[in-house]
């Protein structure tokens, strides 16, 4: 037994760090979001939101990508390797509410890399906060259920 919390301490203690890494990403995305959305944004001129709006772009793609081809596998091989298979079938439902919202990201990514037209950037940004609101529940509500809830199998 002492061999297996060895074992998972190995395989999964550096789990926390990649989560952090990616949350810190989040954050950072949060944080250029609330700057291209908020107040202050409607005083930058056309060229200074245009470029803001790149950065929030590329700081989307990075994170979208980070989830899908880092962070999903590895909470799905935790539970895994768990044999936690309620929260497997839970991360599944999750893991389809996340790509529906990924879909809607990338739109959004997409139309503002293909055009300089900002006359619906408001009404976009809204939806786009409103689709992060909805991919950030499900994936702390994935952390949860794969990844935190054996927090006391790898000490």
């Amino acid at each position: 037994m002492l061999e297996n919390c060895k074992s998972a301490k190995e395989r999964w203690g550096g789990v926390n760090e990649i989560i952090d890494r990616w949350l810190e990403e989040r954050q950072q995305l949060l944080v250029q979001y609330c700057s291209l959305s908020g107040l202050e944004a409607a005083e930058l001129s056309g060229q200074q939101r245009g470029d803001k709006l790149k950065e929030v772009c590329q700081i989307l793609v990075d994170y979208v990508s980070a989830g899908h081809f880092e962070i999903y596998d590895q909470l799905i091989k935790e539970g895994r390797e768990f044999q936690d298979n309620d929260a497997l079938h839970e991360a599944g439902n999750l893991y389809k509410t996340i790509d529906k919202t990924t879909e809607k990201l990338l739109d959004f990514n997409d139309k503002y890399l293909e055009t300089d037209d900002l006359s619906s950037i408001d009404t976009d940004l809204s939806r786009l906060g409103e689709t992060l609101e909805t991919r950030f529940a499900a994936e702390d509500r994935m952390i949860a259920v794969l990844h935190t809830s054996h927090k006391d199998l790898v000490v």
